[in-house]
């Protein structure tokens, strides 16, 4: 007498095996119901010159609970993955509005203000710098000697001619060359804000400077710096009236 074998099944941890997991449990425990039933039906009426299998229906039994296990496993592996989506997305949330720091070539220009960039150089070299604004179209380009490190590079918005560029995005492409005339490594990063987050990505996007970020590609985070308003016009002519005051008065008081 002989049972009926039985494959075990798995499942993929994501979005469709969390959706078809309490399906799949469902049709296990219903099989094994039924395993159960015939098993007992079997051993009921079983040719006691020919009994049943016990190894048989014992194997069954194990395969059985080899398949519920691993269904249990995939269940526990597909709620640790959507633990783990949760803190990525409160960790990216949390960069909002923060200043970093993100390997990158395009950055903002503000009036009055400066853009400024951040070279890395692994010798010293001679590196070409050219800024373009968002159309392509070249602003300025100068030659400079670089040390080995980490420098920044500020410019002030007026292009080789003078002329003042306007605020907005540009761009800055650097390369460079050893004393050798060797080509030498350069690479560019920037500061900036990051003004959103994407959390119907995976892993979520970061917008810095119209750019997209990943969070494991911010290398920086800045304090931003804080400035001391100016006193009011009030507090500046008391004091001034105060000043004037005490030099009025004679020295031998």
């Amino acid at each position: 007498m002989a049972l009926l074998p039985i494959s075990p099944t798995t499942t993929t941890p994501g979005a469709a095996s969390i959706a078809g997991s309490g399906t799949d449990r469902a049709t296990i425990a219903e099989n094994f119901s039924t395993f159960l039933q015939l098993l007992t039906t079997q051993l009921k009426n079983q040719n006691p010159m020919d009994p049943l299998d016990t190894n048989q229906f014992t194997q069954q039994l194990v395969q059985f609970a080899q398949v519920e296990q691993q269904m249990k496993q995939n269940d526990q592996l597909s709620q640790i993955i959507a633990i783990e989506k949760s803190a990525q997305s409160t960790v990216a949330l949390s960069y909002v509005g923060q200043t970093v720091v993100v390997e990158g070539q395009t950055t903002q220009l503000s009036l009055p203000g400066a853009a400024t960039w951040t070279m890395n150089v692994t010798k010293p070299a001679t590196a070409t710098v050219t800024v373009k604004d968002a159309t392509g179209q070249t602003c300025y380009t100068g030659t400079f000697s670089v040390s080995p490190g980490q420098q920044n590079f500020t410019w002030d918005g007026k292009g080789n001619d003078g002329k003042q560029w306007p605020a907005g995005s540009y761009t800055l492409t650097a390369t460079a060359t050893d004393p050798g005339g060797q080509t030498a490594a350069i690479s560019t990063e920037i500061i900036a804000v990051v003004d959103s987050v994407d959390l119907t990505k995976d892993p979520p996007i970061l917008s810095i400077n119209g750019k997209d970020y990943t969070v494991d590609q911010i290398k920086r985070v800045l304090r931003p710096i804080v400035t001391a308003p100016p006193p009011p016009a009030e507090e500046n002519a008391q004091n001034n009236a105060f000043s004037q005051l005490l030099s009025a008065l004679p020295l031998g008081l």
